[in-house]
């Protein structure tokens, strides 16, 4: 059974509608997944490097244990100064790289409801096209039928105004004889 064109127009219409929107939606959850890895990621060397370093201090014994360990905790603030630079950057290029989707998105976006709107134009100037001719054939036939209308009533006019005429002269003509 064939679908109603305009159930059709409205059903691609909703779809054009939505699909900018799952598209960005789309972006969104992929880049809010990829700065949560990033995160959990983070975390857990950070996590892991703080436990090392308590039980790094609870294995201090001695003087010599602590001045151990005292060396290895400077070295270990380099690491993590080190490794907290590297998440920083790997966090801005997420960033960039995210901003750069959202920007051809919404340029994909534009250029769709561009599209959409000279559609639309078009759609309505053909519409109007074809709404002209018939609007000018119904006027002219209501034309037609008013002027067929006041000729005929015209007529009429004439003979009613006639009427009067040849009662008077058919009066006239009475009394003479």
């Amino acid at each position: 059974m064939p679908q109603d064109p305009m159930f059709d127009a409205f059903t691609d219409q909703t779809q054009r509608l939505f699909e900018p929107m799952r598209k960005l939606n789309g972006l969104m959850l992929n880049n809010l997944e990829r700065l949560t890895q990033q995160q959990l990621e983070s975390m857990k060397r950070y996590t892991q490097m703080g436990t090392e370093r308590m039980r790094a201090a609870a294995d201090v014994q001695n003087a010599d244990d602590m001045r151990d360990f005292a060396a290895r905790q400077a070295e270990l603030m380099n690491e993590l100064s080190r490794q907290m630079i590297e998440d920083a950057r790997a966090m801005t290029e997420l960033s960039l790289a995210f901003r750069s989707q959202l920007e051809s998105a919404f340029g994909e976006l534009s250029a769709a409801a561009t599209e959409a709107a000279d559609q639309a134009t078009q759609t309505a100037e053909k519409a109007a096209g074809q709404a002209t001719p018939a609007a000018e054939k119904t006027t002219g036939q209501v034309a037609g039928q008013s002027t067929g209308a006041s000729a005929t009533a015209g007529k009429e006019k004439e003979k009613d105004s006639a009427q009067p005429a040849r009662s008077s002269s058919q009066a006239s003509r009475g009394k003479s004889s």
